[in-house]
């Protein structure tokens, strides 16, 4: 992966849709921290340098797809291409300063040799999709849907309804985006990205 050409492909989309007030300084907060280079996982999809950008991109292309694939061409009479950027791009900031780069030792050709991995380093345990809900609300105000949507984006994965909330349940069945998003944050990461 190219993080250069990612990071323009990200930079176009998000300039041609995120318009709202606040949005120059939440790019400005995307680029003064690792947001470009961080990987999506520290051992799973794109774990790797810019794989966190580019895995935004490819939940947001598979958003974008799902939501006209759901309400034909008048999708933007249902959510806008503002809402579907905001959703798709950000949805993952809660990665920001995330991921910390260590060395362990790997058996190569016969013999151990020092390589690099990522390692999860959280230093504000807020949650994940409630983590990038707060970030992105101290810069652009969110909708309802966009926030639930975000907030809800890794569905069954998340550690609230593992420990047995049923919120879930009733946010998907209120804010159909909320499905929408989670549903192209898997077909991304399963069928879109490389897996290690």
């Amino acid at each position: 992966m190219d993080i250069n050409e990612t990071k323009a492909e990200f930079l176009e989309v998000y300039n041609k849709y995120i318009r709202r007030e606040g949005a120059d300084k939440l790019l400005e907060y995307l680029q003064n921290n690792d947001f470009f280079t961080t990987p999506a996982s520290a051992r799973y999809h794109l774990a790797e340098y810019g794989g966190l950008c580019q895995h935004s991109l490819n939940v947001y292309k598979r958003l974008k797809a799902l939501v006209r694939q759901e309400y034909g061409d008048d999708y933007a009479k249902v959510y806008s291409d503002e809402t579907i950027a905001v959703c798709g791009l950000l949805h993952d900031v809660c990665k920001v300063n995330y991921y910390v780069t260590e060395m362990r030792n790997v058996k190569e050709n016969g013999g151990w040799v020092q390589k690099p991995f990522f390692k999860v380093e959280e230093k504000f345990p807020y949650g994940h999709g409630e983590k990038s809900v707060f970030i992105v609300s101290q810069y652009i105000k969110l909708t309802a849907e966009e926030a639930m949507a975000i907030n809800w984006h890794m569905g069954g994965f998340d550690e609230r309804v593992r420990g047995g909330s049923y919120a879930l349940s009733e946010a998907l069945a209120k804010y159909k985006l909320a499905l929408l998003l989670h549903v192209s944050d898997l077909i991304a990461t399963y069928l879109d990205e490389d897996r290690a």
